[in-house]
C-alpha cells in the first residue's frame, strides 16, 4: 500500500511539472501578442484622454475629485437614491482642532520623576456634593450608547461587564432600559432621555448610581425619528411602543415642554434620585456659558459636555459636520466659567467627543476635566478578534448594531475582555505619564504641566508657548 501511495504521489508531481512547463511555453509564445494587444488598448485610451472634449473626458473626475471627496460622492449617491434624510454612523470625519498641539512639560532637574511601580491615584468622584456621590477607580467612563436605537443586547451586556471589571461606570444611553445590562454592570448611569420612555420608572431610577439628563450630544440634539421597521423586536417591546409605531424624540425629556417647566422637573427628579448625582449632558455650542449657567441654577451635580468630535449612531451629516464646537475649546471655556462662578468644587466636569488616546485623556485632566466619557474606543474594541465573523462582506460594526442580522455572532465574554484590555492599557499609559511628570495623583495635574506648539493653542488654553 505504501508503494502505491508513493508511486501515485510521484506521478501526480510529474503531471503538475509537465502542466507548468506547458503553461510557461504558452506564455512565452503569446507574450509578444499580449503585449501588442495591451499596447493598442493603452494607446487608444491615452489618445482619447488627450483628445476628447473636456466635458466628455473620463478624466473630468480628476479635478472634480480635487474639490469633492469620495465621502461627498457617496453621500450624494445615497441622497439621490430615495430623496430622504441620510444618517451616518460613528460621527463626523472632519478633523477639528484638538489636543495634538499641546505637549506635556516635565521638570527634568527641578522635579524628579517617580520610580517605576509608584502607585498612582486615578480615582475620581462624580457629584462630590451629592448625598451619594459616585466614586470610580479610573477617570475613563464608558459613554452613552443606546440599546435598540444603536447597539444590540449582546454589545450592551459586554460593555456593562467590562465596566464592572474596570470599576468604572457604564451608561444606559437614550434607548429603552435593558434589565440584563443593569445586571451585568457595577456602577451604572441611567439616562433620562428625550423619548417617550425617557422618564424612566422609579424601579429603574433606584437601580442607578447616577442619573443623566440628556439634552444633546456631540453630533445630535433636537427632535428626531426612528422608523418602526428599524426598531422591531425586544427594544420596541421594552419601549412600550406599538409594533408599527414610529419612535419620536422630544426637544426635552418628558415633563419639560417649556423653559419654565425645568424647576419642577428637577425638583421631582431629585426626589426620585434619592441622593445620587444628577448630571446634565449637552452638546457643546457657542452658547456654552448660558447652558452652564442654567445647569448651575438648576443645581445639577455634574455636567457632561460633548464636543463636535462626538460620534452618534445614525445621525444626519449636517449635525455631525456643522453643529457644535470642538472638545478642547468646550473644556477650556467650561472650566473658566465654573471657576469664575466659584462652582468648580461642587460640580463635576466630564468631557466627551473625540478621545482616542491616553495622551488626549491626560491632557484633558490637566486642563480641568474630572473624567472622560469614551464611546468609540470601547465600541471598536468590542469586535476585536471577532471581525473575521463578518468581513469582508460586512463591516465589523454589524456585530454590535441592533438592526444587524449578525449581532448574535458577538461573543459577549470575548468582547468584554477586549474592552477591559484596551481601557486598562490606556490607563496604564496615563499612569506612566503621571510618573514622568513626578505626580502621584490626578488631582496634582494642572495646565502648567503643558506647553503649546502654536499660538492658537496657547491662546485658547492659556498654557505657555514653546517659543
Amino acid at each position: 500500500m505504501q508503494i502505491t501511495i508513493t508511486s501515485s504521489f510521484w506521478l501526480l508531481l510529474l503531471i503538475l511539472l509537465i502542466a507548468l512547463q506547458l503553461l510557461l511555453v504558452i506564455i512565452l509564445i503569446t507574450k509578444p501578442f499580449l503585449r501588442y494587444l495591451i499596447g493598442l488598448q493603452i494607446k487608444g485610451f491615452s489618445d482619447r484622454l488627450l483628445s476628447d472634449k473636456y466635458t466628455q473626458n473620463l478624466m473630468e473626475l480628476w479635478p472634480a475629485g480635487k474639490r469633492i471627496s469620495v465621502l461627498n460622492i457617496l453621500e450624494i449617491g445615497l441622497r439621490a437614491q430615495n430623496g430622504k434624510i441620510i444618517t451616518r454612523p460613528l460621527g463626523s470625519p472632519k478633523h477639528f482642532p484638538g489636543f495634538d498641539s499641546l505637549m506635556f512639560a516635565p521638570q527634568i532637574m527641578t522635579r524628579l520623576s517617580l520610580p517605576e511601580g509608584t502607585q498612582i491615584d486615578m480615582q475620581v468622584t462624580i457629584g462630590p456634593k451629592a448625598y451619594k456621590p459616585m466614586t470610580l477607580d479610573i477617570p475613563i467612563i464608558i459613554g452613552a450608547m443606546a440599546y435598540g436605537i444603536a447597539l444590540s443586547e449582546e454589545a450592551k451586556r459586554a460593555l456593562a461587564r467590562a465596566a464592572k471589571t474596570l470599576k468604572t461606570s457604564t451608561c444606559s444611553g437614550e434607548g429603552p432600559f435593558l434589565p440584563e445590562e443593569r445586571m451585568e454592570a457595577g456602577k451604572y448611569t441611567l439616562q433620562i432621555s428625550r423619548w417617550a420612555w425617557g422618564a424612566r420608572t422609579q424601579e429603574q431610577i433606584d437601580s442607578a448610581d447616577m442619573l443623566e439628563v440628556q439634552m444633546g450630544q456631540g453630533s445630535d440634539m433636537g427632535a428626531v425619528t426612528i422608523d418602526a421597521v428599524e426598531f422591531q423586536g425586544r427594544a420596541q417591546e421594552l419601549s412600550g411602543l406599538a409594533p408599527d409605531e414610529m419612535a419620536i424624540a422630544f426637544p426635552a425629556p418628558p415633563g419639560v415642554q417649556k423653559q419654565r417647566d425645568w424647576p419642577n422637573f428637577m425638583k421631582s427628579l431629585r426626589e426620585k434620585a434619592n441622593g445620587i448625582p444628577i448630571a446634565l449632558k449637552i452638546m457643546a455650542t457657542g452658547h456654552l456659558e448660558d447652558d452652564l449657567a442654567a445647569a448651575l441654577k438648576l443645581k445639577f451635580d455634574a455636567v457632561i459636555i460633548d464636543g463636535a468630535q462626538g460620534g452618534s449612531h445614525a445621525t444626519t451629516p449636517i449635525k455631525q459636520d456643522d453643529f457644535g464646537i470642538p472638545s478642547l475649546f468646550a473644556l477650556v471655556r467650561a472650566v473658566r466659567f465654573l471657576e469664575k462662578e466659584r462652582a468648580r468644587d461642587r460640580i463635576s466636569l466630564i468631557i466627551a467627543g473625540g478621545f482616542f488616546t491616553p495622551g488626549e485623556c491626560l491632557k484633558a485632566m490637566a486642563l480641568g476635566a474630572d473624567a472622560v466619557y469614551m464611546a468609540t474606543v470601547p465600541l471598536l474594541a468590542l469586535t476585536h478578534s471577532q471581525v473575521s465573523k463578518v468581513i469582508p462582506w460586512e463591516p465589523p460594526t454589524t456585530l454590535v448594531f441592533y438592526d444587524s442580522p449578525s449581532k448574535g455572532k458577538l461573543d459577549i465574554e470575548q468582547a468584554a475582555t477586549s474592552v477591559v484590555n484596551v481601557i486598562t492599557s490606556m490607563v496604564l499609559e496615563m499612569e506612566e505619564g503621571m510618573r514622568a511628570l513626578g505626580k502621584a495623583s490626578l488631582k496634582e495635574l494642572n495646565p502648567d504641566d503643558l506647553v503649546a506648539l502654536d499660538s492658537l493653542s496657547a491662546e485658547v488654553t492659556g498654557v505657555k508657548r514653546i517659543y
